[in-house]
């Protein structure tokens, strides 16, 4: 393993900080890890109203805010995971990626899970190729 490749803290204030002792993203070489985006407002810090269908529209908002203040597209997104608590929400949810980006096409992974933080609806982890990130956290 080479030992001048280290990880690397990425934050903005452009979208929500994390609810938890975590960073909001992690890069390691060319891959930028997301930590889990809940639909939260980033003025209230609160989670948007309606369920699962407007907290994954605001997630995406946060994503791609999160990712233009770095300089990535949401074309650079390989993979998203998907934490949701009630399966029945899923059409919402997918109704809602395909509304709000219809020509974003990575990997996906759907995961029934009995709880999420603040008792949010739905939580999206992102792996992104950030081959092209340009550094602003110097």
């Amino acid at each position: 393993m080479d030992s001048n490749v280290t990880k690397k803290i990425v934050s903005t204030e452009k979208a929500p900080k994390a609810v938890g002792p975590y960073s909001q993203a992690v890069q390691y070489k060319n891959i930028l890890y997301m930590s889990g985006l809940l639909g939260l407002d980033k003025k209230t810090m609160k989670l948007v109203p309606g369920g699962a269908g407007p907290e994954t529209k605001q997630i995406l908002s946060n994503l791609q805010a999160f990712l233009e203040d770095i300089n990535i597209s949401l074309n650079n997104v390989v993979k998203t995971i998907i934490y949701l608590k009630n399966m029945d929400d899923y059409s919402k949810v997918s109704h809602m990626y395909e509304k709000s980006f219809p020509n974003l096409k990575h990997a996906k992974t759907i995961v029934p899970v009995p709880k999420l933080p603040l008792n949010a609806n739905v939580e999206i982890e992102a792996i992104i190729d950030c081959r092209l990130l340009i550094d602003n956290n110097e």
